[in-house]
């Protein structure tokens, strides 16, 4: 007889499975899951999963995939909410109430319009979202930088992990059926595996380049139109019905799914609530008062005709990039349960169980990149003082062909313009940093695999 798994383990490996449709190996699953149990263990919870009938085995012994049975995926959703949020994700009274209240039937639940005093009402710095208890937890547990040190320096340390885990999990978010490792091998191989739809892959690839903007673009970005705006643009390419409409606040009505609201309308009007939005954000001193109060209201307003809720996913990260905190990736986020957070700010003008899920989310992911930082070490100074130098220097060589004889000479042209002191250890720097290039890391440099692989033929 099959064993009595415990209810959180059941859940989350029923929740890892749900995100890949085709199956997945053990260490496809041992890649999504933080476990507190060994790969053996997860292997006996996957075989009286099977027992159970709720999940089915593919293939055999190196090449077998667990895919997820009808029975499970039941399991993963009408069930996964109640357990995996009550158990993995606690939920606050107040969340609970308002989770209660947007999950009834929708013709028990009041058709409601935007609020335009849910925004008014806030005053920063004055009005709070997230208590003083709040703020200082998160404070702690997501500062893993004591020095005081340009803006985005915590997040390029990490660049490479952070790109993979919010581009999945936002995507995730939407529905997006890209696995991990899909996402991983698209973003860094340019390979685009069967099965998944022109639109999924187009989500990653616009995840990736709205990411760059905001860790390439560190000491400027901020909660103004640029940012914003071009968020919008590079999340939203290729994928809306009208080309025209990236970046532009929309200009008719929408709609929400499974929802009693009805968005604001009018270009007028929504013009002036996302400049109050965007000055209100702006003038919030706490960073994570700052990152919650743009997963609020972007959503809420649906200032632009999709693709609201990506936005502010990103824009939660403006603030904690900006003060060298860990940013907020959504790693292992269940999907209804931050829907129904969204639902009590849309039906509810209630922010209770969305900040369940921000707190939740938040530490779950400083913790995966403090371990990830930890094992960084602290960082080379001279590196972060000649960044941008070293980043355009080896850019060059690989996208101009620069075989090994004339990349010396290249190198040593570019460090002419440096203090005469620095010269020597520069080149020395930039020539590790091409002799450690590989798929993994080009896109720190901008690079595209198909530029780095006619580079890598040439300085063979």
């Amino acid at each position: 007889m099959p064993q009595k798994i415990p209810p959180t383990d059941t859940t989350a490996i029923l929740q890892a499975l749900s995100g890949f449709p085709n199956g997945a190996s053990i260490d496809e699953l041992l890649a999504v899951l933080e476990l507190t149990f060994s790969r053996r263990t997860l292997q006996r919870r996957l075989n009286d999963l099977v027992g159970q009938n709720k999940v089915i085995t593919e293939g055999q012994a190196r090449a077998r995939r667990y895919k997820i049975t009808n029975q499970g995926s039941q399991s993963s959703t009408s069930g996964r909410e109640e357990v995996f949020a009550e158990e993995v994700l606690p939920l606050s009274d107040a969340g609970k109430l308002v989770q209660d209240s947007v999950c009834q039937p929708i013709q028990k639940r009041q058709p409601v319009g935007y609020v335009r005093s849910f925004l008014d009402s806030y005053r920063p710095n004055e009005s709070f979202y997230l208590s003083a208890d709040i703020r200082g937890h998160l404070m702690k547990v997501g500062h893993p930088l004591g020095a005081d040190l340009p803006a985005g320096t915590y997040v390029r340390q990490i660049f490479n992990r952070v790109l993979i885990d919010l581009t999945w999990n936002s995507s995730r978010l939407e529905g997006n059926t890209y696995s991990l490792l899909e996402t991983e091998r698209l973003l860094y191989a340019g390979e685009d595996p069967e099965g998944k739809s022109p639109q999924e892959t187009q989500m990653i690839i616009n995840h990736k380049a709205a990411i760059e903007l905001l860790v390439e673009q560190a000491d400027e970005i901020g909660f103004n139109r640029y940012t914003i705006c071009n968020l919008h643009a590079l999340l939203s390419d290729n994928l809306l019905a009208d080309p025209t409409a990236g970046g532009r606040l929309r200009s008719r009505p929408v709609g929400i799914t499974n929802s009693t609201f009805f968005p604001l309308e009018g270009p007028q009007v929504i013009e002036e609530c996302f400049q109050q939005v965007l000055d209100t954000a702006e003038a919030i001193n706490d960073p994570f008062e700052q990152a919650f109060f743009a997963m609020v209201h972007f959503p809420y307003l649906q200032p632009f005709e999709d693709v609201n809720k990506r936005v502010s996913r990103l824009a939660a990260n403006i603030p904690l990039i900006r003060r060298n905190l860990s940013p907020i990736s959504f790693v292992e986020v269940p999907v209804r349960t931050y829907i129904n957070g969204l639902l009590g700010v849309y039906e509810l003008n209630n922010v209770d169980l969305l900040r369940d899920v921000f707190i939740w989310a938040y530490e779950r992911s400083s913790a995966r990149y403090a371990a990830a930082q930890e094992s960084l070490g602290e960082p080379d100074p001279f590196r972060m003082r000649y960044r941008t130098v070293l980043m355009h220097t080896v850019s060059e060589i690989v996208k101009s062909l620069i075989d090994k004889k004339r990349a010396s000479i290249h190198i040593v042209h570019r460090a002419q313009s440096l203090p005469e002191s620095d010269r020597l250890r520069f080149a020395e720097v930039v020539q590790i940093e091409l002799i450690s290039l590989h798929e993994g890391n080009i896109a720190r440099y901008r690079l595209r695999p198909s530029e780095y692989k006619a580079w890598r033929e040439v300085w063979r």
